[in-house]
């Protein structure tokens, strides 16, 4: 007999630093000694916005004033199943303390270490790490300096994570123009992310590899000898499956809306992406035809953000000349 599932609320709470709180779990219950976010038990007819509320008043003495979706995670240890419902505290009040006496510690999320977490707890970690905004490079990339000079554009709007995608470029051109997308990245502080054969992307500085869903179809197994993100496009529940299963940390999950770039495709639509999204414990950012204005529904339906390419890409009138 299956085990029962368990609901929680779990929740991010950030200091002005961006470190997050995380608690210890008392070393006599389930994953006893680990550390985890806060959070507890939904009750009976409980949302988990409430359960959240209550759990971190019996237990930091704080009161939630106002929180947003993370992520969701679904977790089977063998002997129970967990349903984490995360959310991110976005203003609370009160100073956390260890009301039932446990130990209290805040970390960056970069620091956090996966063996000091419950296995439920881990892409929780990536949903933290992960910026809420994807750039996706679009149009000239055979024009050197006019695509240079959009991405310049684009990283001083704040955008810190980019997928360089330049399906035209042969191996030779596209070496070029990544050598030159990292550094301007790299001056930024902001990722770049390679959308190339992994054995190509191996051969080039870089924050990251995205997979096709075609080249994610062939793997066995996660790319070895990647440095930073590796993600994947992925259109239904199989390949969003596989990228789980791949151990990847995010997934691109499109399209949403129609999309000039696949005008045939059929949009999934809010309710279809909430969907999918539920059944898988990585990260996913919702694409397909979304702009910045949309960020807020996408994290009400399970997103982590938005990817674009029009939504974010600089336009020709757009860019100083």
């Amino acid at each position: 007999m299956p085990a029962s599932l368990i609901h929680v609320a779990a929740a991010a709470i950030a200091d002005e630093a961006g470190r997050i709180l995380l608690t210890r779990r008392p070393d006599h219950v389930h994953q006893g000694g680990l550390w985890e976010f806060p959070g507890g038990k939904l009750e009976a007819a409980e949302s988990p916005e409430a359960a959240l509320a209550r759990e971190l008043h019996e237990e930091l003495g704080i009161r939630v004033e106002a929180s947003e979706p993370l992520i969701r995670v679904r977790h089977d240890y063998g002997d129970r199943r967990v349903l984490l419902d995360v959310r991110r505290v976005v203003r609370y009040a009160g100073q956390p303390q260890g009301r039932e006496g446990q130990p209290l510690r805040w970390v960056h999320p970069d620091a956090m270490r996966a063996d000091e977490l419950p296995a439920a707890d881990r892409p929780i970690v990536l949903a933290l790490r992960l910026p809420d905004r994807y750039l996706i490079t679009g149009a000239d990339p055979s024009q050197r300096d006019v695509f240079l000079g959009r991405l310049r554009q684009a990283l001083a709007a704040g955008l810190r994570l980019v997928q360089l995608r330049a399906p035209g470029l042969e191996p030779g051109r596209y070496r070029e123009l990544a050598l030159e997308s990292f550094a301007l990245c790299a001056a930024q502080g902001a990722c770049l992310v390679l959308n190339t054969s992994p054995a190509l992307a191996r051969t080039l500085p870089h924050g990251g590899l995205h997979l096709t869903a075609a080249r994610l179809r062939t793997l066995g197994r996660r790319p070895p000898g990647i440095c930073g993100w590796v993600g994947a496009s992925c259109h239904d529940a199989a390949e969003l499956a596989h990228a789980e299963w791949l151990g990847l940390d995010y997934a691109l999950l499109s399209p949403v809306c129609p999309t000039a770039s696949h005008p045939g495709a059929k949009p999934l639509g809010w309710e279809g992406f909430a969907e999918l999204v539920d059944a898988v414990g990585i990260p996913v950012l919702a694409l397909g035809g979304l702009f910045p204005a949309d960020l807020p529904e996408a994290k009400r339906h399970g997103a982590q953000g938005i990817a674009a390419i029009r939504g974010f890409w600089p336009t020709p009138e757009s860019t100083p000349q």
